[in-house]
């Protein structure tokens, strides 16, 4: 990739509490974009390992050649020099009018001035590195302050999000706000009404003031309306398209500490210890799922799994998408059924998604497939760019699937009566090579359970896979599942593979 083609990055934080977390945040330089880690979580009994991550900010540098330019601050340099490069990272400190350590009365802060202040860095940006967009990069909070500009801010200015912002993607953003499994209500209640530290802006009724073109202070949100729904649509104006936003959801709520562990607590185990599961997407958008927590030693945003579905995003050539299609699943009124889907790609030392019944993630599977589309898996970004370990010109990823059933009683409790803890009703893993030569894309997919020996020493030999519609504009095939998945799913269940051209 040259630098014509690289889009600046601007990176904005989260929420950083009260009057001291603020002073802290602005004590550091990069707003924590910079922070790495040494600690991973492996095994099934989760224990920790040693695994060194040298942090977002400093692997862009490395990896792809971004520069972090600062001359006093990074606000200076960009005051007093006539261009600057596209291939930078640029840092909005929003909270710096905020904080108490300058010697002046700090300012109150607000979701919408931070917004206007992040469009006047985008402004200048772009004026002098001459790029039409950049990618905005988000933390927590620091997803709402992105959102209240794209959905508020430029359509209340009459300009289009798209004509300044590339890509949106977020770690651990409460999209849909925060809310607690604990009190029936009450506490979001007495948050929203008391305000303090500012964590009114997690509640529906702020958010909606800060996320609705033309709402004032005192607007409150129609009956039915979802915090985390981005207008989107072919031709709507200000609309910015889902498939530019990318959420990145955590799934560990135990390495969550803040408050001795009273958030984690509060929130419940379906979270990331602040952020719950379900509020931390943007329905429609592209998304992963990491057992990683908020922040912290085990956090997203300093961990290599965080950063390489980020780079795949932004800086990938290839989407390819995996499906469950015409299913058909034993349908009695007393079984549940799920899927857990793993995805891994060669050459890393880590899991890019993960969503199982564990980490209270798992796909529900109806009893029929919908059409069309069926029931979606897992989405990954892959780069041609990137050389393949072993020296193999095809990019490999493995898509582990594990189908469940659990069985209830009358009354509503499980049935162990049969069951047999961790084993599921269906487990392969589907091993996917994607390669391109000069007739175009070529893609190779074999289950684990009929390859003989290593898969480190697989090689296909097998007929690549044929597009279904050369004329379609992206390559799509049909993967046939094992014989003995034939009284599970049904005899027509596929596993339907879609890959299109990214960026």
């Amino acid at each position: 990739m040259t630098q014509s083609q690289q889009l600046p990055v601007v990176y904005v934080r989260g929420y950083a509490g009260g009057q001291s977390g603020i002073d802290g945040a602005v004590a550091d330089p990069f707003y924590g974009f910079n922070a790495g880690s040494t600690h991973i979580r492996i095994g099934q009994e989760n224990k920790p390992g040693f695994y060194q991550f040298e942090g977002p900010l400093l692997r862009l540098h490395k990896d792809l050649q971004y520069q972090i330019l600062v001359e006093g601050s990074q606000q200076v340099y960009l005051d007093t020099q006539a261009t600057v490069p596209r291939n930078t990272v640029w840092i909005h400190r929003f909270y710096d009018p905020s904080a108490s350590t300058w010697g002046a009365k700090p300012e109150e802060f607000r979701m919408e001035d931070a917004a206007r202040d992040l469009l006047e860095l985008i402004d200048k940006v772009t004026a002098k590195s001459g790029a039409p967009r950049v990618h905005l990069v988000a933390h927590s909070m620091g997803g709402l302050i992105c959102r209240c500009l794209i959905q508020k801010i430029l359509p209340d200015a009459g300009r289009e999000p798209t004509d300044c912002v590339a890509d949106l993607f977020t770690y651990g953003t409460p999209h849909g706000g925060i809310t607690f499994d604990l009190g029936f209500g009450v506490l979001e209640r007495l948050r929203d009404a008391i305000g303090i530290n500012g964590a009114e802006i997690f509640g529906r009724e702020r958010m909606y003031q800060y996320l609705t073109p033309g709402a004032g202070k005192d607007d409150e949100p129609p009956k039915g309306w979802d915090p985390r729904v981005m207008p989107a649509g072919d031709g709507q104006p200000f609309a910015f398209p889902l498939s530019r936003v990318f959420c990145l959801v955590g799934t560990n709520p135990q390495d969550y500490d803040v408050a001795h562990g009273l958030s984690s607590a509060a929130v419940g185990a379906r979270s990331d210890g602040l952020v719950q599961i379900d509020n931390a997407y943007v329905p429609g958008a592209q998304r992963a799922y990491v057992h990683r927590s908020h922040s912290g030693r085990y956090g997203l945003v300093n961990s290599e799994e965080g950063y390489q579905n980020l780079r795949r995003f932004l800086f990938g050539d290839l989407k390819v998408h995996a499906a469950l299609v015409d299913h058909r699943l034993q349908e009695t009124a007393d079984t549940t059924w799920q899927a857990e889907v793993t995805l891994s790609i060669r050459g890393l030392q880590i899991v890019m998604h993960e969503r199982t019944s564990a980490q209270w993630c798992p796909v529900q599977l109806p009893f029929a497939a919908p059409d069309p589309g069926g029931v979606a898996l897992a989405t990954t970004f892959l780069d041609t760019d990137l050389v393949s370990p072993n020296g193999s010109d095809a990019m490999r990823y493995a898509l582990h699937l594990r189908i469940l059933s659990l069985r209830e009683h009358d009354d509503g409790l499980f049935d162990f009566g049969d069951h047999v803890e961790q084993t599921a009703d269906f487990d392969d893993i589907l091993v996917v090579d994607v390669g391109a030569d000069a007739g175009g894309l070529q893609v190779w997919a074999t289950w684990k359970s009929v390859i003989g020996g290593s898969l480190r020493d697989y090689v296909p030999t097998n007929a690549a896979l044929t597009d279904q519609d050369p004329d379609r504009g992206e390559w799509v095939a049909d993967v046939s599942l094992p014989d003995t998945t034939a009284r599970i799913l049904g005899e027509d269940a596929r596993i339907r593979l879609t890959v299109t051209a990214w960026n």
